[in-house]
This record gives structure tokens, sequence and C-alpha cells, in this order.
């Protein structure tokens, strides 16, 4: 089970039609990454990660992925996610302030 953490809860939509993915790594760090489509139309995504007793190693969230489907915002965070998830200890070194200006987080959309 997975120790979600503010970020997820304040991206989480029950409402709104979601595609996810969901993978076990070779040390038990687990990824979770989800999209969807807003309100507005815009695609939307989140990139969750978790040490292998389900505990928060990161949590970002995209708000507008312009150009993107969900297809292929999805397919570009489970990369970042297996990315991160292999660099774990120094994201648990940094702080929630730090994580958000972490130069990798920005994407350009796809064109």
């Amino acid at each position: 089970m997975m120790h979600r953490g503010s970020k997820y809860w304040l991206w989480a939509d029950c409402e709104l039609h979601c595609r996810s993915h969901d993978e076990v790594l070779s040390d038990g760090t687990l990824i979770d990454v989800l999209t969807r489509v807003s309100r507005q139309g815009r695609t939307q995504l989140f990139i969750g990660v978790y040490d292998k007793n389900g505990w928060l190693v990161f949590e970002e969230s995209h708000d507008h992925l312009p150009n993107d489907t969900m297809a292929t915002a999805l397919a570009w965070g489970v990369g970042r996610a297996r990315a991160i998830a292999d660099d774990n200890l120094v994201l648990n070194a940094q702080s929630d302030a730090s994580q958000s200006s972490n130069p990798h987080s920005h994407r350009p959309s796809a064109a």
C-alpha cells in the first residue's frame, strides 16, 4: 500500500477518467504514474515514487502538458519516474521546496 503525500491528494479527482501505470522496480521501489484530461481539456500528469514499504520518496504533478495526449504524457511520466527512482538517494536528501525547483521536473511538451 502506498502512503500518498499531499501532492497526490491535491491532484486526485475521482470524477475524472484516468490512465495509470504502476510498476515495482527490481529494488522494490514502486512507481505510480497517472494521466488524465481535466474539465478544461488539459492533459495532466501525476508521478509518484515510493520505497519498497510504500513510503513516499517523491511526488509531483503537472497541471498542463500542452500538445500531449494521455498516452504521450503517460510514457514520459513513466520514464521520469524510473529516472527519479534510480536517483532516489539524492531526492531523499532534498526538501520539498528544492524538489519543486528541480530542473528535471519541467518538460517541454510533445510537438
